[in-house]
């Protein structure tokens, strides 16, 4: 469980939505909350507004069953739609008006006359499926705050092109060894799984999680003039807080749009608290600790804590909200991705990421010549797993990574002409 300081929670003035209303064209631009994911599992209530709290999560591995007890307390289960309805939401409106912990969250958006909407507790996450109302295709801004549950290939595709296709993802976690449901899995190690093992671009984002368990404050942000998400309508961030979070390490290597906003200690690809970037034709943000999003009301069976509003200068609701308005605006330009090798050998690293040892899987169609080689990031050779004649078919190399330091490396594979790289994690 968290330890905070508790903070005095305040209020954003009318004024200063009005000026912001009338600079962000939001022209009905809708807005996704997450509550499929362990939203209100634990001590958490990350949901923007539940008329019934009758949640319990108990069902296998963990999952949400509607049912429950005082022994375990009844959860929030989030509706499609906020009440009062936000027809009502004003300039004057308090984030009291809806109940979850993120509605503070919600109601700066919905201020500024973006759409609010949340994927209810037994729904299900889909990109091009006509016949769900609330497929992502639907969405500009898809928000998953510490999610509880691996993803599965479907819904991992289902992300993937959302954000590929114009899309912007809110990736938020927390801490290491911080799940809330006991099922093995936390919001760190589901994040890693999704941007490190999906079908459609393996380590796409450019980022991971780092599996630890940190509470920093931090002055150090990035200081272009033009980081939009330190620099933006909401105004000017000038660091962040953390309550056991994590932090993030990036390889712009892998994706040249990834960014730092934040930083534990000195900016850099390291230590990062709060970050952003580009994929296809979309957007995306990461944040280390699900603490700042909290508004402190909500389940009153939860322990919450006002977070969002409730240090001295605001600084998370500055940040949280410049970086949901920056994933609400179209792109100028896509940025894609390094294409490392063009060539078609088929090779598999597995496990990926590695501590100890790794194995090489790929197909001769022929007998010939193999080399495997490992590089660091500024290539160089840093290991030759193997240089030999291989016969014709299904080929499996297991190698000693122990000695590589944690990081990010290039595994390349070649036979005669033809060469495939892939990036290879060491973590521990």
């Amino acid at each position: 469980m968290k330890t905070k300081h508790l903070f005095l929670s305040t209020i954003i003035s009318a004024s200063l939505v009005g000026s912001m209303r009338a600079q962000i064209p939001s022209n009905n631009i809708k807005i996704l909350f997450c509550a499929t994911e362990g939203q209100s599992s634990g001590n958490s209530d990350w949901v923007v507004d539940a008329d019934t709290d009758n949640i319990a999560y108990t069902g296998p591995g963990g999952l949400p069953v509607r049912s429950g007890s005082s022994s375990n307390g009844w959860h929030s289960n989030a509706q499609r739609f906020p009440t009062p309805a936000q027809s009502g939401v004003s300039s004057t409106t308090t984030e009291s008006y809806w109940t979850g912990s993120s509605s503070h969250w919600a109601i700066d958006m919905a201020k500024m006359g973006y759409q609010i909407e949340s994927l209810p507790t037994f729904d299900s996450i889909t990109y091009g499926n006509s016949s769900h109302a609330q497929d992502l295709s639907n969405y500009k801004v898809f928000i998953i705050d510490e999610p509880q549950f691996p993803f599965s290939t479907r819904v991992k595709t289902a992300l993937m092109h959302f954000v590929q296709n114009g899309g912007g993802l809110f990736m938020v976690s927390d801490h290491n060894v911080s799940s809330r449901t006991n099922n093995g899995w936390d919001s760190p190690h589901v994040w890693n799984d999704f941007i490190l093992n999906n079908p459609i671009k393996d380590t796409a984002f450019g980022f991971v999680y780092d599996l630890v368990n940190i509470s920093p404050t931090s002055a150090a942000v990035n200081p272009s003039p033009t980081d939009s998400i330190i620099v933006g309508p909401m105004g000017t961030c000038p660091g962040m807080e953390w309550h056991n979070g994590t932090t993030i390490t990036m390889y712009p290597s892998v994706n040249p749009s990834v960014t730092g906003d934040v930083f534990q200690t000195a900016v850099g690809n390291t230590g990062v608290m709060f970050g952003h970037g580009r994929y296809g034709a979309g957007k995306f943000a990461f944040e280390g600790d699900s603490s700042p999003t909290d508004d402190g009301t909500g389940n009153p069976n939860s322990h919450l804590y006002p977070d969002f509003a409730g240090d001295p200068n605001d600084e998370e609701e500055i940040i949280i909200v410049n970086a949901t308005i920056w994933l609400a605006t179209s792109p100028a330009s896509t940025t894609g991705i390094k294409n490392i090798s063009a060539n078609p050998i088929k090779f598999e690293l597995y496990p990926n990421p590695a501590s100890s040892v790794c194995k090489v899987k790929y197909i001769l169609d022929e007998p010939g010549n193999v080399s495997i080689r490992v590089f660091d990031v500024n290539g160089n050779l840093v290991k030759e797993v193997q240089s030999v004649d291989m016969p014709q078919g299904l080929q499996i190399r297991t190698f000693d990574c122990s000695e590589l330091s944690c990081g990010v490396y290039s595994c390349q594979i070649q036979s005669k002409n033809l060469t495939q790289t892939q990036k290879l994690f060491i973590t521990r």
